[in-house]
């Protein structure tokens, strides 16, 4: 069995039978996590981009867990360069983990962390991410904007869950991503990035009436809620 677990914004914990792999673990300063870092087990950490909101408290718990650490390879090679497992990656080039595949996607965002200091740090490009596991096809878009290519992902691949930010202003809003939606065709699509503070507070509901007239079943979260895939 496959199961998504959301704990705010962007961050989710998949459990691929067993094993788990942990997305943009951005927790113990989010307003709206329900988890604290410590309190998280995990064997692998995902990393879409190098934004603070993402790369969240990843170094302090692949420390504590011993985590593999899988980006685009500048955003791994910092994580590499602070003491931890790393695999690089970059866009379109994909792995056979344990778990299953994952392949990166493009992304329209930004990469860059600000250190305490001010200084800012460019990580590369930004990336979302396909997986393969156990017969299933999943795609966790990480923050971007509409992009054409997305009907060449939704093509390409019969898509079983595909995870979506709608908070607008730094993403997608809402229109564009019921149009995400559209070109990607999963049999189900879950909202994401919104909500955690008031400039991202959208309503996901509008969302889910919007993917439900382009034929697709949208599924909200509870913070703290999972889906599982059969």
């Amino acid at each position: 069995m496959i199961t998504a677990t959301w704990h705010g914004h962007s961050c989710y914990l998949f459990d691929f039978d067993g094993t788990k792999v942990l997305l943009d673990p951005f927790l113990s300063e989010s307003p709206t996590a329900d988890v604290k870092p410590d309190e998280v087990e995990t064997d692998f950490i995902l990393l879409t981009h190098g934004h603070g909101d993402h790369v969240g408290d990843a170094i302090d718990i692949a420390k504590r867990t011993g985590a593999m650490v899988v980006a685009p390879y500048e955003l791994a090679s910092y994580c590499g360069a602070q003491g931890l497992e790393v695999h690089p990656m970059h866009i379109g080039g994909g792995h056979d983990f344990p778990f299953g595949r994952v392949q990166l996607t493009i992304a329209h965002h930004g990469s860059a962390l600000v250190e305490d200091d001010g200084r800012t740090i460019y990580l590369g490009n930004p990336c979302g991410f396909l997986f393969k596991v156990q017969g299933k096809c999943i795609y966790f878009a990480g923050d971007t904007g509409l992009f054409l290519d997305m009907k060449l992902i939704g093509d390409r691949n019969r898509l079983d869950l595909a995870i979506l930010p709608i908070g607008d202003n730094f993403t997608m809003g809402i229109e564009d991503a019921v149009t995400a939606a559209e070109y990607l065709k999963p049999k189900v699509v879950i909202p994401m990035h919104y909500g955690t503070w008031e400039l991202i507070d959208v309503d996901p509901q509008l969302f889910v009436d919007g993917v439900e007239k382009v034929g697709v079943k949208g599924v909200i979260l509870e913070v703290g809620g999972s889906y599982a895939l059969e």
